[in-house]
């Protein structure tokens, strides 16, 4: 950041700044906070006492006055006692004044706006990763409810991320992944000597610790596990090739070009607030994919934009405005996008854990949870704001969302059910209602109702307000499918459908988002609405060297976001590689 003239005044004489840059430099942790910018404030707010400290040999006593044209360079540590940003993780403040000069008089000084004062220079960032963001997770509190949604696959990738991290995060990942691979015993615990071992013991010592446990048959697996974790069997992880790629993927640097649609960028604020953003980097990161975050980026913005033609077509202003999002020069080549779904699959749960905790966070258990079959799997999703929570591919992997959630009834709308899932509702005590007619076995019961509704046969009879509401939730339910699932895809060559799940989800829950904020007082909001109302709204992106600035044009539409918070600035957006994502009107 470049700051305007400041003047600190010493008993004994004054300095002044002509031009000064302060860079903030975060150390560990994988989020700016809240208000990344007040930080830098307060530490804008700092400099003249800390300059005078500095300087403080040079003013004292009588002597002639001095000009330092070299670059000076003062580094602090924000947090400690008297320094600024007290309540801030600690982080390094570099002072890289270019010219000072202590004079007795008055000294013109250059007229800044407040924007210009705050104008941004790309600031250096520590890379963030896996540990970062678990450490960050366990310190929260949300650390285990994560681990219990996160697959097999996935944990024994970042578990291998995690080796050398001697802290709880790491250990507590290692033991939920032993855990969770024990044959046969799967609900049963690590025996207390165990766990009060692996609790002492950091992550760089727990591999051997479970090594000399792990030595019956009856713990192959996890001893085989072990072993891998411990280098003994290499585990690689596949990235996207670019030189097998049909085209070359450009970053942006400084241009200006128009979209035909502003809604991909509309998305990033509501994920960033609730951390799904920041999460994108050291999901990532534990599958050494970072660097092709665009990619990403790229796949959410295909499920905002045109609807994909048979199957697999997108027209050019979808292309270039999924590029642009992206921070990318198009084309994005489809066969390097399909390496990508490929490859970043382990780390897809993980994002889509923070979403789903997200949502379960602030949902009332006593309304309702729709699920419905969708692409071979079933979707869950919140019925107030059609919010989404979770896409599997069985029942078994939604419980752990379901009990999240505060364990709500939940309305089974219409859709490709796999066999056997009211019998699995029914079992696992989930109170349920459904219009679906019941296969043969499963063990439901009839309601008296106009239309027909069955229950399951162990639970109590439903809140006939849930049988009034089912077919205006499911109709609402069809048509988000079709028009998120059906009509438009992500990544329509990839051989499983993991990405494609994913950026629907946060897609779905971006839109949700939107529509909730400006609409819910007076409609009932609807992830579609949004779809339909902004999809036509053009914008110019210019990229900058420290931001990447959305114009979008004045009007009904303009207005409504700006009222509703929702042209706020996004920072350090990881695909654009660190830049801000900042929106404005003309």
């Amino acid at each position: 950041m470049t700051t305007p003239p400041a003047r600190t005044v010493d008993e004994a004489g004054e300095i002044t700044v002509h031009r000064c840059t302060v860079s903030v430099v975060r150390r560990g942790g994988w989020s700016w906070g809240p208000d990344p910018r007040g930080m830098v404030r307060q530490v804008i707010d700092f400099l003249p006492e800390l300059l005078a400290d500095h300087f403080a040999q040079q003013l004292t006593g009588d002597g002639p006055d001095v000009e330092i044209t070299e670059p000076v360079t003062v580094t602090v540590r924000l947090g400690g006692p008297g320094r600024p940003g007290g309540s801030h993780a600690p982080a390094e403040v570099h002072f890289a004044p270019v010219a000072m000069a202590e004079v007795p008089g008055e000294a013109p000084v250059q007229e800044f706006s407040f924007e210009e004062s705050f104008a941004a220079e790309a600031a250096v960032r520590d890379a963030p990763t896996a540990a970062a963001l678990f450490a960050e997770l366990a310190e929260r509190g949300e650390l285990g409810a994560l681990l219990a949604l996160l697959p097999e696959e996935t944990l024994r990738v970042y578990a291998l991320a995690l080796l050398g991290h001697d802290d709880g995060a790491a250990a507590r990942l290692l033991t939920e992944l032993v855990e969770r691979l024990r044959p046969g015993r799967p609900s049963e615990p690590l025996p207390d000597p165990l766990r009060t071992e692996v609790a002492d013991a950091g992550a760089a010592a727990l591999s051997r610790l479970l090594a000399e446990y792990v030595t019956s048959a009856e713990y192959d697996e996890a001893a085989r596990l072990v072993r891998s974790l411990a280098g003994e069997q290499d585990q690689v992880v596949e990235k996207p090739n670019p030189q097998a790629a049909s085209g070359a993927v450009m970053v942006r640097a400084t241009e200006e070009v128009r979209v035909w649609s502003v809604l991909p960028f509309l998305l990033a604020g509501p994920l960033a607030r609730i951390g799904y953003l920041d999460a994108i980097a050291p999901a990532l990161a534990g599958v050494e994919l970072v660097e092709e975050a665009p990619l990403f980026a790229a796949a959410l913005a295909y499920k905002v934009l045109g609807v994909t033609t048979h199957g697999r077509r997108r027209g050019e202003e979808d292309r270039e405005a999924a590029a642009a999002f992206a921070g990318l020069r198009p084309p994005v080549p489809e066969d390097r996008l399909t390496a990508f779904a490929r490859a970043v699959r382990p780390a897809l749960p993980l994002l889509d854990g923070v979403l789903a905790l997200s949502v379960c966070r602030g949902h009332d258990p006593a309304d309702p949870l729709l699920l419905t079959g969708a692409d071979d799997g079933l979707l869950l999703i919140d019925a107030q704001g059609m919010f989404p929570i979770a896409w599997a591919a069985d029942l078994a992997a939604l419980l752990p969302y379901w009990q999240a959630g505060g364990r709500p009834p939940v309305l089974v709308c219409g859709g490709p059910l796999p066999p056997g899932s009211l019998r699995e509702l029914d079992s696992a005590g989930v109170p349920f209602l459904t219009g679906v007619r019941p296969l043969r076995g499963d063990p439901v019961v009839r309601l008296p109702w106009r239309t027909p509704l069955w229950t399951g046969a162990a639970q109590q009879l439903p809140d006939p307000h849930l049988a009034a509401e089912l077919p205006g939730h499911a109709d609402r339910f069809a048509n988000l499918v079709t028009a998120l699932v059906a009509e438009r895809r992500a990544v329509p060559l990839a051989q499983d459908s993991a990405l494609e799940r994913s950026v629907t989800l946060a897609a779905t829950l971006g839109l949700a988002t939107i529509a909730w904020t400006l609409w819910r007082d007076r409609e009932l909001p609807d992830p579609l609405l949004a779809l339909s109302r902004f999809a036509d709204l053009e914008a110019t992106v210019r990229f900058e060297p420290d931001a990447v600035r959305v114009r979008v044009p004045m009007g009904r539409r303009h207005a409504d976001l700006l009222r509703g918070g929702l042209f706020a600035d996004v920072p350090d957006v990881v695909w654009l590689g660190g830049r801000t994502l900042t929106f404005s009107g003309g």
